[in-house]
Formats: C-alpha cells, sequence, structure tokens
C-alpha cells in the first residue's frame, strides 16, 4: 500500500512539473534565476507610489495599459523539451492507468455492549430475617428490593444516593433490582439472644456470708448480646435489685445485679421461716434469680439464671 502511494505522488508531481513548462512554453517565456534589477537601481518606494496614482488616473480616464507577449517568438530549445516532455507524460499517464485502484476496505461497525452496571448496594451489606434491615442505594438509578418469592411487588425503592430502613421477615433470599441487572442476595436468620451471667464479686467465697453486705454490692453482671437489642423485651426474677440496663461500646444491654431479701435481721428471719427448704447441706442458704428475654419480632426466647449464697443477715 506505501509504494502504491509513493508510484501516485511521483506521478502527480511529474504531470504538475510539465504543465509548468508548457505554459511557459507557450508563453514564449524561460526560466532564469538571475537578478533582474540591481539593488541599487529599484525604483523608490516614493517614485512607485507617485507612478501608481497617476496610472489609476489614466484608468479612470478609459486609457488602458495592456502588457502582451509575443505569441510569434518562438523558442526551439524548449519546444524540443516540451517535445519530449509531451512524451514522458504520456508514458506517466499510461503508468497511471495501469495502477490499480486502492482498495477500501471498510470497517465493521463496533458493537456497543450494554455497559455492566456496578452493584449498587456495598460488598459488605447483610440482610437479616425478622427486624429491620437498613440498605444505602450507592449507584446511579434507583433500585428496588423484592422477596425472592414475589418478583412483582417490591419491598422497598431506593433513590440514588438514598437511605432506606425496613423490615425483613421470614424472607430467604432477595431480588436486588437496578437498571436491567438484578442480584441475588442470601437473608441471615436472626440470631437467638445471648444472655451471660457473670459473678463481680468475691464475697461469695467465704465461710460466713452476709445478706446485707450482698445488699449494698453489685454481685452480677448480666449482658445480652443481640443484634437487634431494642426489640427486645427483657424481665427478670428472683429476690434481687437490678440497675440498668446500659450499653457498653459494642451496644450490648449490661445490667447490674444485687440480693435483696429483707431490709433488716427480723425480716431476714420470716424469710428464713418461708424458705428453709433453701437451706444447703453447708449449712448455706441458696436463692435463684432468672433473666428472661423474648425478641419481639422473632419470638424466639431465652431465659438463663444464677444463684446467690449466704449464710446471715449480718455479722
Amino acid at each position: 500500500m506505501i509504494n502504491k502511494n509513493n508510484d501516485s505522488k511521483f506521478i502527480i508531481y511529474q504531470v504538475l512539473y510539465i504543465f509548468v513548462i508548457t505554459v511557459l512554453a507557450l508563453k514564449g517565456a524561460e526560466l532564469d534565476l538571475n537578478r533582474v534589477v540591481n539593488k541599487e537601481n529599484v525604483v523608490d518606494v516614493s517614485v512607485r507610489d507617485s507612478l501608481k496614482i497617476l496610472i489609476d488616473s489614466l484608468y479612470a480616464q478609459g486609457l488602458k495599459f495592456d502588457i502582451k507577449l509575443d505569441e510569434k517568438v518562438e523558442n526551439d530549445a524548449l519546444k524540443e523539451k516540451l517535445t519530449k516532455m509531451n512524451k514522458q507524460l504520456a508514458a506517466l499517464t499510461t503508468k497511471l492507468n495501469e495502477i490499480p485502484p486502492e482498495e477500501r476496505i471498510e470497517k465493521e461497525p463496533a458493537i456497543i455492549e450494554n455497559a455492566k452496571l456496578q452493584s449498587p448496594i456495598s460488598v459488605s451489606q447483610t440482610f437479616i430475617q425478622n427486624t429491620w434491615n437498613e440498605v444505602k442505594n450507592s449507584g446511579d438509578v434507583t433500585t428496588f428490593i423484592f422477596d425472592s418469592r414475589n418478583p412483582n411487588s417490591p419491598i422497598v425503592s431506593i433513590q440514588p444516593g438514598e437511605k432506606r430502613r425496613f423490615d425483613l421477615t421470614d424472607q430467604t433470599e432477595l431480588l436486588i433490582k437496578f437498571g436491567s441487572q438484578v442480584e441475588n442476595v442470601k437473608v441471615s436468620p436472626n440470631r437467638i439472644p445471648e444472655i451471660k451471667i457473670e459473678r463481680v464479686t468475691t464475697k461469695m467465697n467465704a465461710g460466713e456470708i452476709y445478706v446485707n453486705e450482698l445488699q449494698r454490692i453489685t454481685a452480677f453482671k448480666v449482658t445480652i448480646l443481640d443484634e437487634r437489642p431494642e426489640q427486645l423485651k427483657v424481665t427478670y426474677s428472683g429476690p434481687i435489685s437490678v440497675a440498668g440496663p446500659f450499653k457498653d461500646v459494642k451496644g450490648s444491654l449490661i445490667y447490674n445485679v444485687s440480693l435483696n431479701i429483707a431490709p433488716n435481721e427480723a425480716r431476714f428471719e420470716e424469710w428464713i421461716d418461708r424458705n428453709s427448704s433453701l437451706k444447703e447441706a453447708d449449712g448455706r442458704y441458696k436463692t435463684n434469680f432468672f433473666f428472661t428475654v423474648v425478641d419481639e419480632k422473632s419470638k424466639d426466647r431465652v431465659q438463663v439464671g444464677d444463684s446467690f449464697f449466704f449464710t446471715d443477715f449480718a455479722k
């Protein structure tokens, strides 16, 4: 392809050259690079301008100044060159006609595929059954969330840049629709609440354990862990006093538990009379308490308890 282009350019330049020489020959002119007028003999600008004004005024009066070449003057040398160049031109024209035309290669139109949109939902997003879920649409199109069992009615629609909170029940899989794309997302079960009871005093390790001391201090720390603690109903039972709930840095619910049997020794003796069966073989009394947690949406129920030990009301 490059050689064909070079040949074409060469022929075009040759034709132009011959054309110029032909015009010069027909006009009887001759190419000469010698200076026509010496620099010293050039007409002064002011003189030139005066002559121009004079000639313009003569033109205005109808006079004409035509410069004509004598077409009778012949230049044998140029005629000979012209004849030779005409032959070269004929040969070049023949050669040009022999060059096959450049083949036009039509490019196939590029097939533009529909750009695949990036998921507008964060990869760290989780969905949980039987509770509220909060989702942000980080994409550029409206996002719809469907129950996979009912793909015709969205649970929620979220505009670009919007964050929405919505409830899920027993769904196990969701459909996330954005643009013409659909993603399937699993829904995690709502974990059952967890109750941890920790003894935070050493007073019940002694041989003599006094009720009035256990009633003044926190003997147990109860921690309730759940992903949605605000939907939990917490109750407790037993001869206890409870402070709380408080939230720790993880959002878990904290309760501080103290013993609450009797405000004085007389009431303590009454309690002993009613609960003599609670006396252990080692002479200590044992009383139990319980914490019960119910998830009001999933209906999960958990109960955990622990025990107080004591021997007398006071020293």
